[in-house]
């Protein structure tokens, strides 16, 4: 399976060469909106940073997918999507891995919601705050979930990204010491096989 990082929480997966974009995007501070060609594309929701599927152009000659795609519902926030709605989980499965991207999730999940997310082998997180959660509780959820790796979304780095959100520092620092190192990447994609090792992952947005 093969991840690659599109910049805020748009990532395309690809797998046995059919390929979904989640959360494609219009208009993020710094970042160009994505131009990509893909057989599906998942948005967790109606927001314009998340739901601009005309980022994403649909081939005539459709694939058969290997994804298993499950979705679990939730809140963009702590009131029960009184302030920003609802928001989408989604769970892909293929070639015997498993990736779960938590879309603008802005609550602390439940137990039986945990549940449903089973384990995984990639977790997409948002850790900026202010519209989601922050790194303290995306911190949290990976402690609860123990994904092999981690891949933070959804934060400002630098001029990139939502002014009004936190950098990807306090989730690092809140996992600190908790056995996920933390890898820096120079390339924007991640291939994960079953031989992948624990990690935070800092994929480079190119």
């Amino acid at each position: 399976m093969k991840i690659t990082w599109h910049g805020h929480s748009c990532f395309l997966v690809e797998a046995e060469e059919y390929r979904i974009v989640l959360d494609p995007f219009e208009e993020v501070p710094g970042y160009r909106t994505p131009d990509l060609t893909a057989e599906e594309a998942l948005p967790s929701h109606g927001h314009s940073d998340h739901n601009h599927l005309l980022a994403v152009k649909v081939p005539l000659m459709l694939k058969h997918s290997p994804f298993t795609v499950k979705k679990e519902a939730c809140w963009h926030d702590p009131e029960q999507g009184a302030l920003r709605g609802p928001n989408t989980i989604h769970i892909l499965e293929a070639c015997g891995l498993r990736a779960v991207h938590l879309g603008d999730l802005g609550e602390d999940l439940s137990e039986e919601r945990i549940r449903a997310l089973g384990p995984c082998d990639v977790l997409m997180t948002p850790v900026g705050g202010f519209y989601t959660i922050d790194g303290v509780q995306a911190a949290r959820l990976v402690k609860i979930l123990q994904p092999r790796v981690v891949i933070p979304m959804h934060y400002r780095n630098g001029e990139l990204g939502f002014p009004v959100i936190s950098e990807v520092t306090p989730f690092l620092e809140a996992l600190e010491g908790e056995g996920w190192p933390v890898k820096k990447y120079e390339t924007n994609c991640l291939e994960l096989t079953a031989e992948t090792e624990r990690q935070i992952a800092l994929l480079k947005y190119l």
